[in-house]
């Protein structure tokens, strides 16, 4: 499964309300760390596909959510589970270390 691309407006309904685990990222096209991020990203959306949903945020789009969830950075990863953040990543983390800081809650 794809990314889903999310907004202030859909936050609510796609994140704090999916009946699944949530992965978020915070990315900006500028952003270099975030491009290496996102093929990671992806390959976690495709294996995890079913068990976590997996969505894209674009920070500069999108400035109330990084501010209610306190981003100061980007690439930020975030972990929801029943709408409440179990983890959270800034920066550039080999695809190991975020399956093992994010499987434990699902």
């Amino acid at each position: 499964m794809a990314e889903v691309a999310v907004t202030e407006d859909s936050f609510e309904q796609e994140v704090v309300n999916a009946d699944l685990p949530v992965l978020v990222d915070f990315s900006a096209e500028w952003c270099g760390p975030c491009k290496m991020v996102d093929p990671i990203v992806h390959e976690l959306s495709e294996e995890w596909d079913g068990k976590v949903k997996v969505v894209k945020i674009d920070a500069d789009e999108n400035p109330g959510i990084l501010m209610k969830y306190g981003v100061m950075g980007i690439p930020t990863l975030m972990f929801f589970v029943n709408g409440e953040v179990k983890e959270r990543v800034t920066g550039f983390q080999p695809k190991k270390n975020l399956i093992k800081k994010f499987e434990k809650h699902f």
